[in-house]
């Protein structure tokens, strides 16, 4: 039986070749994945001989919106202590836009404060934006924190890993791990502003440093403070996935590419 194939609009660009540019696989496998019905077009199942608009078309495959528009970047940059995570700044503070390309403009997935360093995302890709940073898809983020007062007694644990009361809202139970006296590996998924400064505060132990060492799935030890590198497709859609579908195991596109081969 073959796949159905549809009458291809006059405008527009042939979706199997959009999913190929993006990285995603050969032409071949992409049309695979539209002939089994796995990619959709703006919440609808598309069908082989779709033409779609690159700049504009939501397209997904197994749910995962793929960044197909033109000229979109992804990067990981590795935030230093006193780099504000804004565009600009009145203080004339420097900030994370000074230390990636400066075209095409990019913007950070969330903030870190100026004291906190660490792992932070930029990128032009406003869905990729959104999804990764709103809280409801809990998309983990994990510190380490160096905090005054030695170390944290076993309340104090319990209480972070249960949620503590802060002045907007009890949060989310984190991940919390001691790893030597006075260092804590915490792990969150919302996003509120000085979240982990005023969790340890609460149980009474002010930070003295705190460095993000990984979000979602994603961490790299060998980044330098100050440094970025593009993030690879694969690492772009397993963020993706993570916060579409929550923790799971993404396959790699070698392992799509092999499990697509008839």
């Amino acid at each position: 039986m073959t796949s159905p194939v549809v009458e291809e609009l006059a405008e527009g660009e042939r979706l199997q070749k959009v999913l190929a540019r993006t990285g995603y696989g050969s032409r071949r496998i992409c049309e695979d994945l539209i002939a089994d019905g796995r990619v959709t077009v703006d919440g609808e199942i598309a069908v082989l001989g779709r033409r779609v608009d690159p700049d504009s078309a939501q397209i997904a495959v197994d749910g995962v919106p793929i960044p197909t528009a033109p000229g979109l970047v992804h990067y990981l940059l590795n935030k230093p202590r006193g780099v504000v995570s804004t565009s600009s700044d009145p203080q004339g503070r420097p900030t994370v836009v000074d230390l990636v390309p400066s075209e095409p403009r990019v913007f950070s997935v969330g903030r870190l404060d100026a004291d906190t360093e660490g792992l932070l995302l930029m990128t032009n890709d406003g869905t990729f934006a959104q999804l990764l940073a709103h809280p409801s898809f809990g998309v983990e983020k994990e510190y380490l924190a160096e905090v005054a007062g030695g170390s944290l007694s076993p309340q104090s644990l319990r209480a972070l890993r249960e949620g503590v009361e802060l002045d907007d809202g009890v949060t989310s139970p984190a991940k919390v791990i001691e790893v030597t006296e006075g260092m804590v590996k915490l792990t969150i998924h919302e996003g509120r502003n000085r979240q982990v400064r005023r969790m340890l505060a609460a149980v009474g132990h002010d930070v003295t440093r705190l460095v993000r060492v990984r979000v979602g799935g994603l961490s790299d030890p060998s980044l330098k403070p100050g440094e970025h590198r593009v993030l690879a497709l694969d690492e772009v859609l397993a963020l993706a996935e993570l916060a579409t579908n929550g923790p799971k195991t993404t396959l790699s596109r070698a392992e799509r590419r092999s499990n697509l081969q008839p």
